[in-house]
């Protein structure tokens, strides 16, 4: 999880990331794109491609892989 001062949640589960340690989704982040958006914990649109991976929130705008 790549979290910024405006981010709360965790990009994975949805969760108030400031409380507990997410280690299941740390792990699972290292393989996967996250889910919902760490900002407002919209779910987000994701496009998996074999270049990488892009996520979209409504709210935030897009996120890719790099």
């Amino acid at each position: 999880m790549v979290h910024g001062a405006e981010d709360v949640f965790c990009d994975r589960c949805g969760a108030d990331a400031t409380t507990g340690a997410h280690a299941d989704c740390v792990r699972a982040r290292a393989l996967e794109p996250p889910r919902y958006c760490s900002r407002c914990r919209r779910r987000m649109i994701v496009q998996v491609t074999p270049g990488g991976w892009t996520a979209r929130c409504a709210e935030h705008g897009t996120h890719a892989s790099r």
